[in-house]
């Protein structure tokens, strides 16, 4: 029997399972970058890497570029850990 409470209720979103998959190819992702990447707004993005900064799958880099703000992603080793689970979970439920 399959158990779907094995996967991360983190991961549900799809914003957060797109933050996650390019996080897990990429070492730093910019802000700009990532919502570019996943046609999402600003708010969005901010508060979906707030949540995961939040369970420690992410760490959230905040610097000046010149005089300009600049905030990048990558994902934690905790948070490459999860997210493999995560995804083992789904490949066990598609019979994989």
């Amino acid at each position: 029997m399959l158990n779907i409470n094995k996967l991360n209720k983190e991961f549900e979103s799809r914003v957060r399972l797109g933050i996650m998959s390019v996080l897990m190819v990429n070492e730093w992702v910019d802000f700009t970058e990532m919502k570019n990447l996943l046609e999402i707004t600003d708010g969005n993005l901010a508060s979906h890497s707030t949540a995961l900064e939040k369970s420690k799958y992410i760490e959230v880099k905040k610097e000046f570029v010149g005089k300009k703000p600049k905030t990048s992603y990558r994902v934690t080793a905790s948070g490459k850990e999860a997210f493999r689970e995560h995804l083992s979970g789904l490949e066990k439920l598609l019979g994989k």
